[in-house]
């Protein structure tokens, strides 16, 4: 799980410095936002004077599905001290949350997945966002060349093969990606996540509730 989440923030160093962001402020960034897709679509908007508004609507738009994930978590954070949960959920990333997610499906109802696998990306998070924006020899154009920006993105998507359940996820699945691909299309930038987290969780609900006797 380190190894892509080294190298996507090695390249978001990079890229960071190539819009002209200083390596402290690459590094607080990481430090405080924790979320590297939302990051590299500031770099898009990253302009003098930076345009907030604009900004706040792009982060929120990638940063939405966190709303998703945490809300899949309801059931194992019952009854749990509200500090444990709000701490856990600060760590939240794709990642820890299939990690989550595959180690309930084996019966280990622990939120330690969360948050160790979440303490140990941040960490290799930031570090790896100091290492690239500090590197010299690389640039926004290696970036992109390699492809290292899609790291993270692939890695996930291969993590989900492995939490599919059989013939029972492929409609939602199916229906997820058909609306983002839509919403690609005919929608601002960045809503294809939060529009496919959406419409799969309603082709889910209507799943389970048709099943019913």
């Amino acid at each position: 799980m380190l190894p892509p989440v080294f190298v996507f923030g090695v390249a978001f160093g990079i890229a960071a410095r190539g819009v002209g962001i200083e390596g402290w402020v690459a590094a607080l960034m990481s430090m405080a936002a924790f979320a590297g897709a939302a990051q590299f679509a500031v770099l898009d908007l990253w302009t003098s004077p930076v345009p907030w508004l604009p900004l706040l609507v792009a982060t929120f738009a990638i940063n939405a599905r966190h709303i998703l994930l945490g809300a899949s978590l309801r059931g194992l954070c019952r009854g749990l001290p509200a500090w444990k949960v709000y701490g856990a959920m600060a760590l939240l990333s794709d990642l820890n949350w299939a990690a989550l997610i595959a180690a309930e499906r084996r019966g280990e109802r622990d939120l330690g997945y969360l948050v160790g696998g979440g303490a140990l990306m941040w960490v290799t998070w930031v570090s790896a966002t100091v290492i690239g924006a500090v590197a010299g020899g690389l640039t926004l154009d290696d970036v992109k060349t390699y492809a290292l920006d899609l790291v993270l993105v692939a890695f996930f998507a291969t993590t989900l093969v492995g939490l599919r359940r059989g013939r029972v996820d492929d409609l939602p699945w199916l229906v997820a990606g058909l609306a983002a691909l839509g919403a690609v299309w005919f929608l601002p930038p960045n809503w294809h996540v939060m529009v496919g987290g959406l419409a799969g969780g309603l082709a889910g609900l209507i799943r389970d509730e048709l099943k019913r006797p």
